[in-house]
């Protein structure tokens, strides 16, 4: 398959080394820039694949993310903070890296050139057709990605992923496409960058809105967010102060540790 590999292409600027710390700043903000209007453009994909992300977990799946090096690594972040900020259990968003969790750290040699480790990652979970898994690589070639949402295919697993080129191998091989187009990067190939925060906000938003339409957010607020710190636990005595009228910090902040949620605090002042 021919593409456009805009990811390696070389962006306007040249002799870097030669640029003082205010011009390397300011220009790599001005290419930052370009990264939110790119994702918008993209919001029609990205609804799509959140819609049906929405279904599957209503309908008692999980969602998947896989991916290799910083692609990897923001799928495991965005499926970490799941479970603490809207008390989902975990194991029901999972993120996977290609050279497993020392990866996470560590680059793993050749990890990302296995075309045959991501399905056997995912098999330990048992993946089904319950499921859905987002493949997640800038360039769009990635074997331990590619290799895995072929075989979810086959085993008609709905796939999906989030990509920084057109028409890529990784595009094919996924039922619901997303790419953002963001362009070279500012030091040429290095997809920690701009394709990286594209990723992250592409994430964001699906994570995020899957969460707020199966009920994990009421009004603005987080009512189930798991009680794990003070701030947290300041934060949703407030929200339950708000929600329910109680005038006295320490009555709220007492009801709210009882039931350990700002949800189930709330839903006991109502019977």
């Amino acid at each position: 398959m021919d593409f456009e590999k805009i990811t390696e292409e070389q962006g306007p600027y040249r002799h870097l080394e030669k640029m003082s710390t205010r011009e390397l700043l300011t220009f790599i903000n001005r290419e930052d820039q370009q990264v939110p209007l790119a994702v918008s453009q993209s919001i029609p994909q990205i609804e799509k694949l959140t819609e049906i992300v929405t279904d599957k977990m209503l309908s008692g799946g999980r969602l998947f993310y896989l991916g290799a090096g910083t692609s990897g690594r923001l799928g495991i972040l965005d499926a970490s903070e799941i479970p603490p900020t809207y008390g989902m259990p975990y194991g029901l968003i999972i993120g996977l890296i290609a050279g497993g969790e020392k990866a996470i750290r560590t680059p793993v040699e050749n990890a990302e050139d296995d075309r045959e480790q991501g399905w056997l990652d995912l098999s330990e979970f048992e993946v089904n057709e319950k499921d859905v898994v987002i493949g997640i690589a800038a360039s769009g070639t990635t074997p331990y990605v590619i290799g895995a949402l072929e075989k979810c295919r086959q085993k008609g697993i709905t796939t999906g992923c989030v990509t920084c080129n057109p028409g890529t191998p990784l595009a094919a091989a996924s039922d619901y496409p997303v790419e953002v187009i963001v362009g070279p990067e500012f030091v040429t190939g290095s997809t920690r960058m701009k394709s990286g925060t594209a990723q992250k906000l592409v994430l964001n938003m699906i994570s995020t809105t899957v969460m707020i339409r199966i009920g994990r957010v009421e009004d603005t607020r987080m009512v189930n967010m798991q009680l794990t710190n003070t701030k947290l636990i300041e934060r949703g005595t407030s929200m339950l102060m708000n929600q329910t009228g109680i005038t006295d910090y320490q009555t709220a902040k007492k009801l709210l540790l009882q039931f350990g949620s700002v949800k189930k605090a709330a839903e006991s002042r109502r019977k």
